[in-house]
């Protein structure tokens, strides 16, 4: 369980020259665990499997996607397993950290071991080679579309299980279809009317901050610049894939088209006027 042969669909880079305005970005879409770190988990390769199988956000890569003129992936290649891109790198200001998910996960789902707590070395040697590398592209990706454009927008994609995994916050069953995460400063209003508006015009159940919040930007920009805007975007998995087997179900490819034609009606109603 150390390499993944199924490779993004979206990790080329656009054609146009010009710096797209729409930034995705997909942090969890990879099962890739490479020979060095796979050494450190404690996992067999079965319990390994079924992990990787909840906390990957499968398919994501594919499942998002927008004309690249207007919209660039910026995807983690490896598994959030390695390290979380996602999370705060100080264990105070990161509330999973309690539940040993910080940036470098020490237990499992369900709380059971997944590495040895306290090899600060193994720490800094992951956080240096993924989580900092992945942090420069996503934020000189922002500042392009800053230089260019004079605004940004992030959309934070993910997906979420249909029945909540043991070590998430929110346990309620009532899971909606599309959940949106927003952050106070980063996702103003009329933003987040229009994306519950597109959701919802193409049939989707959708609630906000339920059952994940927040939104990821990166620290250079956060809560200091109000050009980039940003949204999280979070997909029920049971409508696209099997979450026994991991295997795609048949409505995969409409539900790509569905989910890109919200993706390009809101960059596109937000990059228009801004655009120089």
């Amino acid at each position: 369980m150390t390499e993944d042969a199924r490779q993004p669909l979206l990790v080329h880079k656009p054609e146009s020259k010009t710096p797209p305005f729409a930034i995705l970005h997909i942090p969890h879409s990879s099962t890739v665990i490479p020979s060095d770190v796979r050494t450190s988990i404690l996992l067999s390769e079965e319990a390994l499997a079924r992990e990787l199988l909840r906390m990957t956000d499968s398919f994501t890569d594919e499942l998002f996607h927008v004309d690249s003129s207007v919209g660039s992936p910026v995807i983690f290649p490896v598994s959030r397993l390695v390290v979380d891109p996602e999370r705060f790198l100080d264990d105070a200001l990161e509330p999973m950290a309690k539940r040993g998910m910080g940036a470098v996960y020490t237990r499992t789902s369900d709380g059971k071991p997944l590495r040895l707590e306290g090899n600060s070395s193994e720490r800094n040697r992951l956080v240096a080679g993924y989580y900092h590398p992945h942090h420069r592209r996503l934020s000189d990706a922002v500042q392009a579309a800053l230089d260019h454009s004079g605004s940004c927008l992030i959309i934070d994609c993910h997906s979420f299980a249909s029945v909540p995994l043991p070590h998430e916050w929110d346990q309620a069953p009532d899971r909606p279809e599309i959940c949106l995460g927003t952050d106070e400063f980063h996702s103003p209003e009329d933003l987040v009317s229009l994306a519950v508006g597109l959701f919802e015009e193409r049939g989707f159940r959708t609630l906000l901050n339920r059952p994940f919040s927040g939104v990821l930007v990166p620290e250079p920009f956060y809560r200091r610049d109000s050009r980039v805007r940003a949204i999280m975007v979070e997909i029920n998995r049971s409508l696209y894939m099997d979450e026994t087997s991991g295997q795609r179900l048949p409505s995969f490819a409409a539900l790509r088209m569905r989910l890109h034609g919200v993706l390009t009606s809101l960059v596109g109603a937000l990059s228009g006027p801004r655009q120089r």
